[in-house]
């Protein structure tokens, strides 16, 4: 059995959840069979004498975060502070306070006193507010371009590996001060060997590491092995075994997805992580951790994952019937373990092949004019959205404690169920010069910023029900941006329709594929559309 199987909520992609809905999720999960919470916050907790470190970004007090670890103490969960020492702290770095530990767009500038004063501080700040977990989670992952920017002027070029090992020689040394046995992501000693690559490797004789870089690895550090998208547990095990070389306890951190859009991702999830915690359990893994990661702006409920926590652990256990699972999950949550899978639909818009879920989300921001992204919808999408809404909003009339998850899935489906498509219908009638079929589409234009305006409203509830209010604004931007663009284009398509404008520049241009010659990217097998998950990416292909 492993000795912990926890969770982590990443709190520093805008949404900061509540003190208080941290230490609910904590007593949830506790019921499911998890023992730890893991509180992922990159700038997003205060340091005494740092007053730009979270600065507006509703960075947790000391005190907040001493409330959720008594509280987590009084049910026996553990709570363990995950924070970064090295890599992803771009928000951090675009204050001038940071300047001189900066040694590129998210990457402490290593080999800098300045930089170990820093650390010292955010060892000391965590040693306060997690009054009762020697381990710490002290990040380094995904350092891609270390050494590559003031560091590169400063020092000259340098191996990367040598800046890596020196560098954490020191945070392990800082961490020990404060008590504290660090954990990390072990993704960099795979990529020093493999030109980079770390998620890609799979088989035997890419997994393998060489003795000298096994040995790099320094005591006093544990390796986390993260995987969330593999289906094989084949796979995962060869990875498992790897880590035993290194010193240290054996970690594995999965996924539970949140951090694909709006809709969650049960059924990927669980397609991915119950291969994944079998090879955990049959290869002695000490540590389980699933991620609930925030890309791009946490537009997902963690809440909306409670059904795969929860199967996943059961899973670990042996226990799969859905039977078993639908009764022991309606006694912790009070809700229908069906009811709440139904929460995945505006991802997979009720085909059960796909699980990338990213699909609800371009659909949704893919502007009508410039259509770039049109290759990528499909031809059934609107009708399926229509009966996805009229299922959620049954399932939310039920009134249940979460039903406000239900509503705000459910206006998104209404949403896209005239939005969707609203592209392709346009450029149809611009090119075969109906203004007739344009003037009519005009009225769908209307109505999806409308929908997209009643959408924003249901999520603003989600939000600041569950989160603190700082980073919504994020969201109000984005949904609220899209309905003037919606508004601004239905005007343009009603003086064309009136024969006031000759032309519309944007419908005039021909859409290339999307892949172009580049492989379909896609995270799961069976998976045929692409994963685009960047707002500023889907958008536009101008400058943001």
């Amino acid at each position: 059995m492993a000795k912990r199987f926890g969770v982590m909520l990443d709190c520093s992609r805008n949404a900061v959840m509540k003190p208080e809905k941290l230490a609910e999720f904590a007593s949830i999960i506790k019921k499911m069979g998890y023992d730890t919470l893991m509180i992922y916050t990159e700038d997003t907790y205060e340091i005494p004498g740092e007053p730009y470190f979270g600065y507006l970004r509703g960075r947790y007090t000391r005190e907040e975060l001493r409330y959720v670890s008594e509280r987590c103490r009084e049910i026996g969960v553990e709570v363990i502070p995950a924070i970064q020492t090295l890599a992803h702290l771009p928000a951090m770095f675009r204050w001038g306070a940071y300047a001189s530990v900066r040694d590129n767009a998210s990457i402490l500038l290593a080999d800098e006193e300045k930089t170990y004063e820093l650390i010292r501080k955010m060892f000391s700040a965590c040693r306060e507010a997690y009054p009762y977990s020697k381990t710490v989670n002290i990040g380094m992952d995904e350092a891609h371009t270390l050494g590559l920017g003031a560091y590169l002027s400063k020092h000259g070029y340098t191996d990367p590996a040598k800046i890596l090992l020196k560098h954490l020689e020191r945070v392990i040394g800082i961490a020990a001060e404060f008590g504290f046995e660090p954990i990390m992501w072990s993704d960099m000693f795979f990529r020093l060997e493999h030109g980079g690559e770390y998620e890609s490797l799979f088989t035997p004789e890419e997994v393998r590491l060489s003795d000298e870089t096994v040995a790099l690895a320094p005591e006093g550090v544990s390796q986390v092995f993260w995987r969330y998208h593999d289906t094989k547990k084949e796979g995962y095990a060869l990875m498992m075994r790897e880590h035993k070389r290194f010193p240290g306890e054996s970690w594995f951190a999965g996924g539970a997805w949140t951090w694909a859009g709006f809709a969650a991702n049960n059924r990927g999830t669980l397609k991915a992580m119950i291969p994944a915690v079998e090879a955990c359990r049959e290869e002695g893994v000490e540590n389980v951790v699933l991620t609930l990661w925030g890309d791009d702006g946490k537009e997902c409920s963690f809440y909306a994952l409670l059904p795969s926590l929860f199967a996943v652990r059961r899973a670990y256990d042996g226990i799969t019937d859905e039977e078993t699972l639908k009764r022991e999950f309606f006694a912790i949550t009070g809700e229908d373990f069906f009811d709440m899978m139904a929460l995945d639909i505006p991802g997979d818009y009720g085909n059960a092949k796909i699980y990338n879920a990213t699909h609800h989300k371009y659909s949704l921001y893919n502007d009508p004019f410039s259509g770039f992204l049109d290759p990528a919808l499909t031809d059934k999408a609107p009708s399926s959205y229509r009966t996805a809404a009229s299922l959620l909003e049954r399932i939310a009339a039920k009134g249940t404690p979460f039903s406000y998850l239900y509503d705000s899935a459910a206006k998104l489906c209404r949403t896209l169920e005239v939005k969707y498509d609203l592209g392709p219908r346009t450029r149809a009638a611009y090119k075969a010069g109906d203004r007739g079929a344009l003037k009519a589409i005009c009225g769908d234009y209307g109505k999806a910023a409308a929908r997209t305006l009643e959408f924003a409203a249901a999520l603003k509830t989600l939000w600041f029900k569950e989160n603190k209010p700082q980073g919504f604004e994020v969201q109000e931007h984005r949904l609220g941006g899209l309905a003037y663009r919606l508004g601004s284009m239905k005007a343009r398509l009603e003086e064309y329709s009136l024969g006031s404008e000759k032309l519309i520049p944007e419908l005039e241009e021909e859409i290339l594929p999307f892949w172009g010659t580049e492989k379909k990217k896609a995270y799961f097998e069976g998976d045929t559309l692409p994963f685009v998950n960047s707002w500023s990416s889907i958008i536009t292909v101008n400058r943001i």
